[in-house]
């Protein structure tokens, strides 16, 4: 493994994630163990004295700042106050505060610590369709909370725009960089990224349409148990299209031939609960590939990491110029 995380550095993280476990009121006979990565480290805190496993996450340097952090905390906390969807507690930190901080390679680094949600990841495939129409009606109503919820003073997120994701500036990295893309690809997606952004600027950011969401709602950060969709994982949580949360809820799964199913059922059961503009449905290919190709960006700059190589090794960016290519036609 090359990248930030080495095994060398996931091994120290690890002991840094043991060592931190006293100030989430576990006992040092504490173990951790990862459980993923992918912009941070997440590890697993077992305790023999707690009742129940802990989750930490060790924020990646250098991509959110502790205002983001804190804002992240303060609709999580907001969302499970009002009830409106089922997602893990924060642990507070002995002292004050939910977020812990720890020296590390002369760098100030942050980590947080989430109750243990039971659930089982939702499997791929068509029998995800039901599911969907459940994840509809959650992502409507953490949508409606946005436009009725005053955050505190100081709040700020990232946005999630074709500026940020394959615009100019990039948050997860230039997807031209992609292994895999070769000289005719990277023309296709460079049409492709025109055609989107004229789509999105047409489309408009008006507040029927765009603001907080959750911004990463795939199949690994949603846990099922007994008829209750759980959602986990807000770290990615920003201001963007309301549609984006179905693009983002099929990653790595865009050229699968029933995905038109997962956009019905989503659409039926996010109407149940509140209105999308009538353009919506519309809008969803071009969200999906907005999408797509951020995560081409994702994985060109996160190569380390296990889903990166993986993926690469499947040609997702082929795939990708795939999708452009039938949407370029669509238009």
């Amino acid at each position: 493994m090359t990248g930030l995380y080495t095994e060398a550095f996931l091994e120290d993280l690890r002991a840094h994630a043991e060592a931190l476990a006293p100030r989430w009121g576990l006992s040092p006979a504490t173990r951790a163990r990862l459980l993923n990565i992918s912009e941070n480290a997440t590890f697993r805190l077992d305790d023999p004295e707690a009742p129940a496993p802990v989750v930490v996450r060790v924020h990646r340097p250098a991509y959110h700042t502790p205002a983001e952090i804190a804002s992240e905390i303060a609709w999580t906390e907001a969302l499970r106050e009002a009830e409106v969807v089922a997602t893990p507690a924060l642990l507070p930190v002995a002292g004050g505060g939910k977020v812990a901080t720890f020296a590390h390679e002369g760098e100030t680094r942050h980590a947080v610590a989430f109750e243990w949600m039971e659930g089982e990841e939702p499997e791929a495939g068509e029998g995800l369709v039901p599911g969907f129409r459940d994840l509809g009606a959650i992502s409507a109503r953490l949508h409606a909370h946005v436009q009725d919820w005053t955050p505190p003073p100081g709040f700020v997120r990232k946005s999630w725009t074709w500026e940020t994701t394959i615009g100019p500036v990039m948050h997860w990295g230039d997807w031209r960089a992609a292994e895999g893309l070769d000289a005719e690809g990277r023309a296709i997606l460079e049409r492709a990224s025109q055609r989107l952004r004229k789509r999105l600027a047409d489309y408009g950011q008006g507040a029927d349409r765009f603001g907080l969401i959750h911004a990463d709602l795939r199949l690994a950060n949603l846990l099922e148990k007994d008829g209750r969709l759980g959602v986990i994982d807000f770290d990615d949580c920003g201001f963007g299209w309301f549609a984006y949360d179905f693009a983002a809820a099929i990653s790595f799964l865009e050229t699968e031939p029933y995905i038109s199913d997962l956009a019905a059922a989503w659409l039926e059961g996010y109407a149940d609960v509140a209105p999308l503009p009538p353009e919506a449905a519309e809008i969803l290919p071009d969200m999906i590939l907005l999408r797509r190709m951020l995560l081409t960006a994702w994985i060109a700059s996160h190569a380390e990491t296990p889903t990166a190589q993986e993926l690469a090794a499947q040609g997702f960016s082929a795939g990708t110029v795939e999708l452009a290519e039938r949407r370029l036609v669509e238009a």
